[in-house]
């Protein structure tokens, strides 16, 4: 053990003191729940961070036809929505009118903005809708890492490496269809995999499904910040489902 590591504190490993000075309410601190706001959605970038680090790897290694650990990479990233779920309601602990008190302050940022939840969709398989007014507010970096996102292979594509891997054909939907039954019967492996990419897609459906409610109840019908169309916009987009060939095996099994 070095002595950089003999006396390292656990602030210091968390980095701490810089962590705790990133939320800075632009009210001064005049709206009490302005912290509030600031922290959960902050919490949320945390998690999309750690959510993507464990779908690429799910990803890679089922591209290498690997099952078991993406199964456990998938799972894992069941939990972390549960926990993008759990902050959506203590966000909700809010009132309306606490959020009018500072909703002034975002100006033109959105939560539509957020870079890493467009990676997210991109990596599970959602190119349509993607960055559609553009994307004029990234960064030269975050654009870089999206593009990057919308031209690697999906989930969907390295679930489907994992079917020929494992000597399945996949090149029509017919010949997929016939797998997914195949593999309910008697592929203990896939099947596990296909469980997990489900439950995933599940828990990202939920999640929002309860930031629709949560918008709802915060604004209504009225537009939202950035100049999107609020609740409208999210619940548009709260039915998709990234891998609606499984959903529909799993209903005939």
């Amino acid at each position: 053990m070095n002595q950089s590591t003999a006396t390292l504190t656990y602030a210091e490993y968390l980095r701490l003191p810089g962590l705790l000075t990133q939320q800075s309410p632009r009210g001064g601190g005049a709206a009490h729940d302005e912290e509030l706001f600031i922290v959960v959605h902050q919490v949320h970038e945390l998690w999309f961070k750690l959510l993507l680090a464990e779908l690429t790897d799910a990803r890679d290694r089922m591209l290498a036809g690997e099952t078991a650990v993406p199964a456990r990479r998938l799972h894992r990233c069941r939990e972390i929505e549960g926990a993008l779920v759990a902050a959506l309601g203590l966000l909700d602990t809010m009132e309306p009118a606490d959020f009018r008190a500072f909703r002034g302050a975002l100006g033109t940022a959105s939560g539509a903005q957020s870079a890493q939840f467009h990676e997210i969709e991109a990596l599970s398989g959602r190119t349509d809708g993607v960055l559609e007014d553009g994307g004029a507010w990234l960064t030269t970096a975050e654009r870089a890492r999206v593009d990057r996102r919308m031209l690697e292979p999906t989930l969907w594509e390295a679930f489907l490496a994992v079917l020929r891997a494992r000597g399945f054909a996949c090149a029509s939907r017919t010949e997929r269809r016939a797998a997914y039954d195949e593999i309910v019967r008697g592929d203990t492996a896939a099947g596990e995999l296909m469980v997990a990419l489900l439950a995933y897609d599940r828990g990202w459906a939920r999640w929002r499904e309860r930031h629709v409610a949560v918008v709802q109840r915060q604004i209504g019908g009225a537009r939202g910040s950035g100049g999107s169309t609020g609740a409208a916009y999210l619940r548009a987009r709260a039915s998709y489902r990234f891998f609606p060939e499984l959903w529909e095996a799993r209903g005939r099994s």
